[in-house]
């Protein structure tokens, strides 16, 4: 399909990420810009009809459910079988994939395998005649890149929150094919176990707000603080890496250049210094607000609001406004 974009959805059980609805919306206005369309791709073992809906709503024309029982756990190999039969499917001119563990596995493999150009962790992606254009930090955040590429099918990896997720339009449906996968590749490791973790907070990647702690808490204990201001906010907790290699948090909820990166409108962070590894992975919020006793602390370099102060008197007063701003509506 000429000039198509294929987004490759990231999804949990029955649920579309965020992630998704980003990439749909960057697909979106790239396809209006070349005169294409989009097509969304779900890999899986199957059950992923369930899917077709909530992407079709968020401007999917056509959704590709891509089902093998080789395909029920991630494997790099079965996975990017899988993917260049669906790109053979859809014969895109971009291939959307999140900068997610996922993500950032799957599309350097996909892209040697094709023998195309590859453009990881964008924030922004336009057409500018035949050319793709990307926009991507570089340096550890430090610089901001304008990249052409020129192959096609062009891959990129969307970072988090670079685009507001598309929204849905009641009644809109997208044609669904179901494309049957053959795994020519067998992987070269096996998963023996999954532990999901469960929470009722969102997950630092899909949640607005991120209220986030650093080895300035003192102790594992302290995070009730944290946790307490995020349950009033709506939002979820985040960690620096040396609380989470000190087994403080678990790896989940790392930001950072070895964690995750987001991109929240709202990101708290208390008691963490603000090493560049660390700036790597949030400084793209919308609006940052730090809490730190040491003035010169790179964190401030990059926040909004900063409070200079102990985190353990400026955070119970932070939490008591909250309280009493959603007592008054």
């Amino acid at each position: 399909m000429a000039n198509s974009i294929l987004v490759i959805a990231e999804y949990r059980g029955d649920n579309v990420k965020r992630i998704t609805f980003e990439m749909l919306q960057a697909g979106r206005q790239l396809a209006t810009a070349l005169g294409g369309s989009v097509v969304a791709a779900a890999l899986g073992s199957g059950g992923l009809a369930g899917l077709a809906g909530p992407l079709g709503q968020a401007g999917a024309e056509e959704v590709i459910l891509a089902e093998s029982p080789d395909l029920a756990d991630y494997a790099v190999e079965s996975y990017t079988d899988a993917l260049q039969q669906v790109i053979d499917a859809a014969n895109p001119s971009v291939v959307i994939l999140a900068a997610s563990p996922r993500g950032r596995d799957l599309s350097p493999r996909i892209a040697a395998r094709l023998g195309v150009a590859l453009a990881s962790d964008v924030t922004a992606i336009e057409a500018s005649g035949s050319q793709i254009v990307v926009t991507r930090p570089v340096f550890s955040g430090n610089a901001i890149a304008s990249v052409a590429l020129e192959t096609t099918p062009t891959i990129v990896t969307l970072r988090a929150g670079s685009y507001p997720p598309a929204q849905a339009e009641a009644g809109r449906a997208a044609k669904v094919t179901r494309l049957p996968i053959n795994i020519e590749y067998a992987p070269g490791a096996r998963a023996v176990e999954f532990k999901e973790v469960k929470s009722e907070r969102p997950d630092v990647t899909e949640a607005s707000i991120v209220v986030a702690g650093g080895r300035g808490m003192g102790a594992p204990e302290h995070f009730d603080k944290i946790e307490e201001l995020a349950d009033l906010l709506g939002a979820a907790v985040g960690a620096s890496r040396a609380v989470v290699d000190a087994g403080w948090r678990p790896y989940g909820e790392q930001v950072g250049q070895t964690g995750k990166t987001i991109s929240p409108k709202l990101y708290i962070a208390c008691g963490i210094s603000g090493a560049i590894q660390h700036l790597v992975g949030m400084k793209t919020s919308k609006y940052i607000v730090a809490i730190n006793k040491d003035p010169e602390a790179p964190i401030f370099k990059v926040a909004d609001y900063g409070i200079v102060g102990d985190v353990f008197t400026v955070l119970p007063l932070l939490t008591a406004e909250v309280k009493k701003a959603k007592t008054q509506g």
